[in-house]
């Protein structure tokens, strides 16, 4: 479980009813993706047949552009957690870590899942100091108008999110 109990309405549209605008839900997909995509190569060493979290970062990017609508993107991310259901250790956290990303449209405060998905990934495939590692790089790439949201919302939701961010 990685999504709180209580929506934080920061990551709640402002149409429906929070703060959060287009352009920074947008951001924080465009982010979701980009850590998704970092580990993606675990993925793939493993299942190299199988494109669903590729084309789940995809969705989430051409959501971004006005692409895809946003069940589409839903939809991709849910054929990438499809694909994790069947793995283990790394490539799984890799693919849940994309859909995640796609989901961001839907749901935006699926950033964090993303993000936490892809450590596990690191630390699944090379240890701890990897996955802190991991999110130091996660945390260089957050652009400056979701930095604070992001960094509060890492530690709201670290314990639910397997505690990846400490440190």
């Amino acid at each position: 479980m990685i999504l709180p109990k209580v929506r934080d309405p920061r990551f709640v549209t402002l149409r429906r009813g929070g703060t959060l605008t287009d352009t920074d839900h947008h951001l924080l997909a465009l982010w979701a993706a980009e850590c998704a995509e970092h580990v993606l190569g675990l993925f793939e060493a493993e299942v190299p047949g199988d494109s669903r979290p590729r084309e789940a970062i995809g969705a989430a990017r051409a959501w971004v552009r006005g692409e895809l609508k946003m069940m589409e993107a839903r939809a991709a991310g849910g054929h990438a957690m499809g694909a994790a259901r069947e793995l283990r250790g790394a490539a799984r956290h890799t693919a849940y870590a994309a859909g995640q990303a796609a989901c961001v449209a839907h749901v935006a405060a699926h950033e964090l899942g993303a993000a936490a998905y892809a450590i596990k990934a690191v630390r699944a495939a090379e240890g701890d100091a990897a996955g802190r590692a991991e999110c130091r790089w996660q945390r260089e790439r957050l652009p400056g108008p979701i930095r604070e949201l992001v960094l509060d919302d890492q530690r709201l939701r670290n314990e639910i999110c397997w505690s990846v961010f400490e440190g």
